[in-house]
């Protein structure tokens, strides 16, 4: 077969470190962006991008010449490098260590959308640890608590 026909959608959930609520006000837009900017800098297409004010969430296609792990380092080491220049009060950001990903079908992308797009309004009712560990059991992913959190 010559031709490569590869469509990887992908979740991606991550949060800031000991999960401190830094993305607030209007470098939450600004931040979402640039993750969109630096995911579709290394050709794998943004769909949306957003959270709440200590984790995001990034719906993107994983390009089929760019391995899992090194998006997120470059989006992690980027976007943090960034933040720090944006204010003082952000000098001390940083991501945790881990992540989250998920592989999506394409019918499944528009549910995604929507659940990113709705993110202020779900953390009304619930905290970012007690969503993160929903989303990796409605995933069946194995997971140790004790790990999870940095």
């Amino acid at each position: 077969m010559g031709q490569s026909n590869v469509k990887n959608y992908l979740h991606i959930v991550f949060s800031t470190k000991y999960r401190k609520e830094f993305i607030k006000g209007p470098i939450e837009k600004e931040l979402h962006a640039y993750l969109g900017g630096v995911c579709n800098a290394m050709g794998c297409q943004a769909i949306i991008v957003g959270g709440y004010t200590d984790h995001v969430h990034i719906l993107c296609k994983l390009s089929s010449r760019v391995a899992l792990m090194d998006l997120l380092r470059n989006v992690k080491a980027k976007s943090s490098k960034w933040m720090k220049t944006k204010d003082e009060s952000l000098e001390n950001f940083s991501w945790q260590r881990g992540y989250a990903a998920f592989a999506l079908r394409d019918n499944d992308a528009p549910i995604v959308i929507n659940y990113i797009k709705n993110q202020h309004a779900h953390h009304s009712k619930k905290t970012f640890k007690e969503e993160y560990i929903q989303l990796l059991e409605d995933e069946n992913m194995d997971y140790d608590e004790k790990y999870l959190w940095d």
